[in-house]
């Protein structure tokens, strides 16, 4: 559902439609001009989506490019300190808002993590099939470690974002119309996705 509470494309519950452009002052898609932040698709609920498809109708003359960050690799690359202190912790993935910022449909903001809509999630996966372990991390905002005072699992996550997100571990798609990217999810090896703010059209 769009943030004004309309469906995207009636029948088709599963295309989310990512726009800034604005028709008779109704927004014709989410997120609009702001930046959205590194997230997993989703992560808020029980069950995620396996993988996620983006495909590019129209795209601006500049900005807007999708970075994905290699969950697999920053868990390798991990600190052995760091690894063993956060095996075995599982992590509230908040469905407060969305990668934009914006408030979900029927949810109260709230920025207690602890009592936010969610799902905890462990943080570190193990693939079925090929045992590589990954972090999950979701998204940063209103995240929050189970079982630690909220101080305490917010410096962790910090660190745990810092290390995660290092330009080494990443790629940056810079879009063409036309341009159909999809990622996994159920490995959860790209796990994380943020775009950069396209100018206003």
């Amino acid at each position: 559902m769009q943030e004004t509470g309309q469906r995207f494309v009636e029948g088709h519950p599963e295309i989310y439609v990512v726009s800034n452009v604005v028709q008779d002052g109704v927004a014709i898609g989410s997120l609009g001009s702001g930046e959205a932040v590194w997230h997993t698709d989703m992560s808020y609920l029980a069950v995620p989506p396996k993988a996620s498809v983006l495909y590019a109708l129209e795209v601006p003359p500049l900005g807007g490019d999708t970075s994905f960050c290699s969950m697999c690799a920053a868990w390798e690359e991990l600190p052995s300190r760091l690894q063993r202190r956060i095996e075995g912790f599982r992590v509230k993935h908040d469905g407060t808002y969305n990668s934009g910022g914006y408030t979900r449909q029927g949810v109260t903001p709230t920025d207690d993590p602890r009592t936010s809509p969610g799902t905890l999630h462990p943080l570190v996966s193990v693939h079925p099939e090929t045992r590589r372990r990954s972090l999950y991390l979701g998204r940063r905002r209103n995240a929050y470690i189970e079982g630690l005072s909220l101080a305490d699992s917010s410096a962790l996550l910090d660190d745990i974002w810092a290390q995660a997100t290092r330009e080494s571990l990443t790629w940056r798609h810079q879009w063409r119309a036309g341009d159909l990217v999809l990622w996994t999810t159920a490995a959860r090896c790209i796990a994380a996705t943020r775009s950069t703010r396209p100018p206003a059209v």
